[in-house]
């Protein structure tokens, strides 16, 4: 049965977080890190709707809504996933291997539970990379009264993407197959446009602030 970070207070999590147990780790906090940063996106989306001043930002804000809910959601569901699929490979590596079968069945599962296990925190990034591309038009047109918001929105979800990749890296290294090879080619890929949009964002805030 799988832990339920997002039933936990924050300092629960913080808690668990910081325990000498090797789950949750980052790709959990990577995954509460993205349902955070999608919450701050809605609040501001919903600061927005409504608000004549801000009507040319309604339909930015309403993607904005609708991604930052799934981030909300989601988020937190695949920290669960990805503490489970890290155990089920500290669970693969603990097999006994005093035979050649066993040796070979311990091998092939480690194999299999390690993809697994770089799923969830894959699919974080591409939800964080999701959310930040609303982001640059809910920054820009907007509530501007919450435009740090925006940018802190950006933060956590820049956080979250690249936490995300990074521990689902981990868990490919060295493997030479199409599945880790296509893994790997989505990591760079994602990881550049998050950098590129991460700083897009902050130039909106830093420009705003000084105007």
């Amino acid at each position: 049965m799988m832990t339920n970070f997002g039933e936990m207070t924050l300092n629960e999590f913080c808690s668990v977080l910081s325990s000498e147990k090797p789950t949750p780790g980052g790709g959990s906090a990577s995954g509460v890190a993205l349902s955070q940063a999608g919450a701050l996106a809605c609040m501001v989306a919903n600061l927005t709707i409504g608000k004549d001043r801000y009507s040319s930002g309604w339909e930015a804000a309403e993607i904005a809504l609708i991604v930052g809910n799934k981030a909300v959601e989601m988020g937190n569901l695949l920290a669960d996933e990805d503490a489970a699929g890290y155990d089920a490979v500290v669970a693969a590596f603990r097999m006994p291997k005093g035979t050649e079968d066993e040796r070979e069945d311990r091998k092939s599962t480690i194999l299999n539970a390690s993809i697994n296990a770089a799923k969830p925190p894959l699919k974080i990034a591409e939800l964080s990379l999701e959310l930040l591309r609303a982001l640059p038009l809910l920054a820009s047109l907007g509530n501007s009264n919450a435009i740090t918001d925006v940018g802190v929105s950006a933060l956590l979800s820049s956080a979250a993407c690249k936490g995300g990749l990074f521990n689902a890296e981990i868990n490919i290294v060295g493997m030479k197959n199409q599945i880790a090879e296509e893994m790997h080619n989505s990591i760079l890929s994602m990881r550049e446009e998050c950098s590129k949009i991460s700083r897009e964002v902050m130039h909106l805030v830093h420009d705003s602030l000084s105007d």
